[in-house]
């Protein structure tokens, strides 16, 4: 049984990707966060994983730049410090299933973060944004496509790209497989269901993704002719600067608008669990502090009754 670091770091990214079935993005993330934990240990040696080590890795992880443009010299968000410390954890409990001698993963504490913030944009510009894409061209069918359907589904940019053609737009569902191979069950507005209908009718290719670059796009000739999320994400910014839109506007945050668009409405908070996709619950709670409307009624009905 080899004990090498670098070896055992492979074994364990192949261990997530077979046995866990965690998503390729996932295990790139975990080789990214683990590589650069190696290359601070300078070791090849599990055993060379020690307390003190742990905690100079923890104020050097603190001390590091965003890296983000425009930021200066800001530090590494907690959260992400968490990811970091997240994979780490889990290569340690591998190592300990494997047997091999290293730092128990208990004592690897996750640094306190703050409640996470929504990036949320008004109804008004939601439906502005929505309304965004004007004429009966392809490239306007498929943008207008592209975005009723985020909303009416709250679907991932990657499970959006994964849709092909053949999706049955006369059903209100379809199924979808999410994070961790997880298959959940989405609905079709009439909105999107309109908007899908009349893109499809004007396409003459024969390309399998639902989604696909018109011919003004297609400037390198590549193969690949479906859209790709970083493609999506720039549909839904010149939308969103289109509509007169100020703040950052993602298809992330369409599904944050699609999340508190139902629970603002009476949805229940496990149905909008399920809708999502959410593992834990504890995720789906985020939105409940931006949608409670009857505690906000209840501070207007109580609150400074002065006399």
């Amino acid at each position: 049984m080899s004990h090498n670091l670098k070896t055992l770091k492979q074994e364990f990214l192949e261990y997530i990707e077979i046995e866990k079935g965690r998503s390729l993005h996932t295990v790139e993330n975990y080789d990214r966060y683990l590589s650069r934990f190696l290359k601070f240990l300078k070791s090849d040696n599990p055993g060379a994983i020690t307390p003190e080590i742990m905690r100079e890795y923890r104020l050097w992880l603190n001390r590091q730049s965003s890296g983000q443009v425009n930021r200066g010299n800001e530090t590494l968000k907690k959260r992400t410090q968490s990811y970091y410390l997240i994979a780490l954890r889990a290569f340690l409990k591998y190592l300990a299933k494997r047997g091999v001698k290293s730092l128990s993963a208990e004592y690897i504490e996750l640094p306190k973060v703050g409640e996470r913030h929504l990036d949320l944009i008004s109804s008004q510009e939601l439906h502005r944004l929505l309304d965004a894409p004007k004429g009966s061209d392809l490239k306007s069918l498929r943008d207008r496509a592209i975005l009723e359907l985020l909303f009416s589904t709250g679907l991932r940019v990657s499970e959006l790209c994964s849709l092909s053609r053949d999706l049955d737009i006369h059903s209100d569902e379809f199924s979808i497989r999410g994070k961790g191979e997880k298959v959940r069950v989405v609905f079709l507005s009439d909105e999107a269901k309109k908007a899908i209908k009349q893109y499809l009718d004007k396409r003459v290719d024969v390309e399998d993704a639902l989604f696909v670059k018109v011919a003004h796009e297609d400037k390198n000739g590549d193969k690949e002719k479906g859209l790709t999320k970083r493609s999506i994400e720039r549909i839904v910014k010149y939308y969103a600067i289109k509509a007169g839109i100020s703040k950052k506007v993602t298809p992330h945050v369409i599904r944050h608008c699609f999340a508190t668009d139902l629970l603002s409405n009476g949805a229940d908070l496990r149905s909008v669990q399920m809708l999502l996709g959410h593992a834990h619950i504890a995720t789906t709670q985020v939105y409940t502090h931006v949608t409670d409307s009857q505690l906000r009624n209840i501070h207007k009905q109580f609150h400074n009754k002065r006399k």
